[in-house]
């Protein structure tokens, strides 16, 4: 199938967090600009759009990016939200599950194809990682179980070992690399029936090992970089994403 018109949705992860646009590395590109531009090969006049905005919870995507998602009448719409939720102390996971299922049907009830997916394994980079693989994995429970309800593509992260890879990941533990975004745009492209570039599930050379030492210095470090901004950010009710808009707002080309 082709599809004439793509809008994505979501948070940091559609943003395309943390990789680096090669044409332009003040921006970033991410999974969906590669799967946009695999798209736009094969169809003249694709459009594209991307609505996803860095920190948001699923509330504010729900409430600012679905209604200009729906007016913009795509034929194909990727969702994934969720995730900053987990992360709160005020996570409540019925709220978050069973307002995502009504997304999902509220999408699919236009006709387009829709994408969703289930969260990759990152908690074992991060503090309190019982916790977060706990709600982590409810919400990817739920979601399976939506695309299921409503004939949505379901990309699950969680059950590709690649992403278990350290080299996968950007330095703050949380966003995913180039390696990363590749390896999500190959999976999504494989659900919508299309071939990927094969480089695209290519994994990242070996960590070397190092020191005891040198992990603990490491883990100072991102501590100090980027978990303490992050704690203070939520002690002062501020977001990575405030002030900012959606990167492709209004669907176009990618030239």
């Amino acid at each position: 199938m082709s599809w004439k018109r793509y809008v994505a949705i979501g948070d940091s992860f559609t943003e395309g967090l943390d990789d680096p646009d090669p044409r332009d590395p003040t921006r970033y590109r991410g999974w969906a600009d590669l799967v946009a531009g695999r798209l736009a090969a094969q169809v003249p006049g694709f459009e594209y759009a991307n609505l996803a905005v860095r920190g948001r919870k699923l509330g504010p995507v729900v409430d600012e990016q679905v209604p200009v998602a729906l007016r913009l009448e795509p034929d194909l719409m990727s969702f994934a939200a969720g995730g900053n939720d987990a992360l709160r102390r005020t996570f409540d996971g019925p709220a978050i599950v069973a307002r995502i299922d009504e997304v999902v049907k509220l999408l699919r009830a236009t006709g387009a194809d829709v994408v969703v997916f289930g969260f990759a394994r990152l908690h074992d980079r991060l503090p309190g990682r019982n916790l977060i693989r706990a709600r982590a994995q409810f919400i990817n429970t739920s979601v399976a179980e939506s695309a299921d309800r409503y004939g949505a593509h379901l990309i699950s992260l969680w059950d590709d070992e690649g992403f278990t890879h350290p080299g996968m990941w950007s330095i703050d533990r949380l966003h995913l690399n180039g390696y990363g975004h590749r390896r999500v745009a190959a999976h999504v492209l494989t659900a919508l029936g299309l071939e990927p570039e094969p480089a695209w599930w290519e994994e990242p050379p070996p960590v070397p090992e190092r020191s005891w030492t040198a992990y603990r210095v490491d883990d100072a470090r991102w501590v100090a970089t980027h978990f303490a901004p992050w704690v203070k950010r939520r002690i002062t009710g501020r977001s990575s994403g405030d002030n900012r808009t959606a990167k492709r707002p209004t669907p176009g080309s990618l030239g």
